[in-house]
């Protein structure tokens, strides 16, 4: 019942009663009422409306990273294990170095998991310029926003729908599923979390990327490394599906 509740908040209980019903449960509806009630749930008198907070401007192609952790973008895509559980998995990347940052996985992410898995990296890699992503939940919800803001990190909220203005993103989840998870079938959360380390590994380490002239993320990122700055030519700049390249005087990122 508790369920149905979360799935439809605008359901009175007698509603949830008929679902409930539906579904091949056996109870009368005084007894949804009691246990209603019991739960303290009401019907809201007032709704708020779903805020979106992304527009056109924050997209990767007028808003650029221009060095190693200037702008990194995460995203979420979903998996089942074999017998039909959620995954859900967290990806980070590094826009400009192209690295696979974060590979989480979960049977769901809480915003509270999300801001640990980047308290741990911030100690490790640093704490970027600015951080993409799309208008989810968990991106926007007050504690991840509030979290970054006292870390000193920018968010940019692409429009929504506009999944292509997260393309650094949406490329590594088409490389991901299609590497990975169209290939294997896990059977526990364990199995799919010991994949994931694998590829971040193979991704980083030892995948050529054809942007960075088939250097892998890590080798261009150990460039930036070394000589604080590494460039990358505006052909190989302008090769992420979607995106076009702009003239320096259109950047705009500060």
């Amino acid at each position: 019942m508790l369920e149905l509740v979360r799935e439809h908040p605008r359901y009175g209980y007698r509603r949830i009663w008929a679902l409930l019903r539906r579904e091949g449960w056996r109870v009368n509806r005084k007894r949804i009422y009691r246990l209603w009630r019991r739960e303290g749930l009401k019907v809201p008198q007032k709704q708020r409306k779903k805020r979106h907070l992304g527009h056109s401007a924050n997209g990767c192609a007028r808003r650029r990273a221009e060095h190693k952790d200037h702008i990194w973008a995460w995203d979420f895509i979903h998996d089942r294990t074999r017998d039909g559980r959620p995954l859900k998995w967290l990806t980070l990347v590094d826009e400009y170095t192209r690295e696979n940052l974060a590979l989480e996985v979960g049977r769901g992410m809480t915003a509270e998991e999300v801001i640990d898995v980047l308290a741990e990296l911030f100690v490790v890699r640093g704490v970027p310029r600015h951080i993409r992503s799309d208008n989810g939940p968990e991106f926007i919800a007050t504690a991840i926003r509030e979290w970054l803001g006292h870390a000193g990190v920018k968010t940019l909220y692409i429009e929504p729908g506009s999944p292509w203005e997260n393309g650094y993103a949406e490329s590594f989840n088409s490389r991901f599923r299609d590497e990975l998870l169209a290939r294997e079938e896990c059977d526990t959360l364990s199995e799919a979390r010991a994949y994931g380390t694998r590829y971040r590994l193979e991704y980083n380490h030892r995948r050529p990327h054809s942007a960075l002239g088939y250097r892998t993320p890590a080798e261009f990122a150990a460039g930036c490394a070394a000589s604080g700055f590494a460039t990358l030519s505006p052909q190989q700049h302008s090769r992420t599906p979607g995106i076009n390249p702009l003239p320096a005087s259109q950047t705009v990122l500060s």
